[in-house]
């Protein structure tokens, strides 16, 4: 699962020339599913998400989050997160999640969000979307899942490394 975050001032999603999503100061996050995503995935999204330190405290210092200044959110489901052009020009799409599959992730994504965040609005998903935000600062990040997953499997080797020297020194 792949998550752009964009800090805003202010943002909105239309489509067919009506809004059907909007926030005042938060987060627009524009959300790519992969085909091998499951809700642990966005379990682990969506608290760092919310979290996230990135507003200014007092001090003019990135160190509060969108809970905290109680921002809202956009999500706006976003397959082409998942485009792979390392050949040619035209996008891949074989990494992202069949809409079957990514459709009710980004319902379970949405809805763990609003049990931490007050105000949530979204996009739609499958439709063609105008997505107008002001970004602040800017402040754009790239949140991966698939990052998440490698750091576990290495935590785990480092464990059995560790343990496997802690053997060989005893």
């Amino acid at each position: 699962m792949r998550a752009v975050i964009q800090r805003v001032t202010r943002a909105s999603v239309t489509i067919d020339g009506e809004v059907v999503g909007e926030i005042e100061k938060g987060l627009v996050v524009l959300l790519g599913i992969a085909r091998d995503d499951t809700t642990a995935d966005a379990d682990y999204l969506v608290p760092k998400i919310a979290a996230l330190r990135i507003f200014d405290d007092q001090d003019g210092r990135m160190n509060v989050s969108v809970k905290e200044i109680d921002g809202g959110l956009l999500i706006v489901s976003q397959f082409t997160l998942y485009g792979d052009v390392r050949r040619g020009l035209r996008p891949s799409w074989s990494d992202a999640a069949a809409p079957e599959i990514a459709e009710p992730l980004y319902e379970y994504f949405v809805e763990s969000s609003r049990k931490l965040i007050g105000r949530v609005e979204t996009g739609s998903f499958r439709r063609m979307m105008q997505v107008e935000l002001v970004n602040d600062g800017p402040v754009t990040l790239l949140l991966d899942s698939s990052d998440h997953k490698k750091a576990q499997k290495g935590s785990q080797k480092s464990t059995k490394e560790n343990k496997r020297h802690k053997d060989i020194i005893e």
